[in-house]
């Protein structure tokens, strides 16, 4: 089994490190992940509701969702391997005025520390970046409280995942830096729910991510053949 210590990809880390200072640029290489934050924020919102939550942001890079979340009134925790990104996100606090409780940490050893203790959990944008996105999976059933609800993000894997998130998005339209992504971590949603199913989840919803490339707009809606995202249930009484 995988040790929150083993499951780090140092190169993937220090991809973001080298971004760091421009996540909150709207105009940067972060300008996609401003482009859907509404979406993804509006997406939680609707399925759990934020204010007087307690929830956790794993991956949280740079703060964009966290800041979001603390906004909208829940009292968040955001945690990330990355340094740099983790600085950013304090120093953007200064800005902002909100509070978030960010920690260099993994997903598996808060929930060693805190297992069961928030209402939700979001992952987004973060499991097609580690060795073992299962164990990522497994810890975070493990921080959330029975009956709560746990958010992932990622990119399917199947040939127009690869054109689109790959030589669309790094190579023909430039909006992410080349190498951002490795299509062999793509993750499909039938894997994703296999290892959500085996952590004690229950799937809710499963909702697609589209961009237009002529209006340069994201949308949600029932296309799951790229960018996807999934709520999930904890079952109440579960034994993690």
């Amino acid at each position: 089994m995988t040790s929150h210590t083993d499951n780090l990809d140092p190169a993937e880390i220090a991809k973001f490190e080298n971004l760091a200072a421009r996540w909150w640029d709207p105009h940067s290489e972060f300008k996609p992940l401003h482009d859907i934050n509404p979406l993804r924020l509006d997406y939680i919102r609707r399925r759990v509701g934020l204010e007087g939550r307690r929830v956790i942001d794993v991956g949280c890079g740079g703060g964009l969702l966290s800041e979001a979340m603390a906004r909208a009134g829940a009292e968040v925790t955001g945690i990330d391997m990355g340094e740099a990104p983790l600085s950013v996100a304090r120093l953007h606090l200064l800005e902002s005025g909100l509070e978030v409780d960010y920690r260099q940490t993994t997903a598996e050893a808060v929930a060693h520390e805190q297992p069961g203790q928030f209402d939700a959990v979001t992952c987004l944008e973060m499991l097609e970046h580690v060795p073992d996105p299962a164990a990522v999976i497994r810890a975070c059933a493990e921080l959330v409280k029975p009956g709560g609800h746990v958010f992932f993000s990622t990119i399917n894997r199947n040939p127009k995942a690869y054109v689109f998130a790959i030589i669309g998005a790094e190579y023909l339209l430039r909006m992410l830096p080349k190498g951002t992504h490795d299509y062999r971590k793509f993750i499909r949603p039938s894997e994703l729910d296999d290892w959500a199913r085996r952590a004690g989840l229950e799937l809710e919803d499963l909702t697609g991510m589209t961009y237009n490339p002529l209006t340069r707009h994201y949308r949600l809606g029932r296309d799951v053949d790229v960018n996807y995202l999934a709520c999930y249930r904890k079952e109440d009484g579960t034994q993690d």
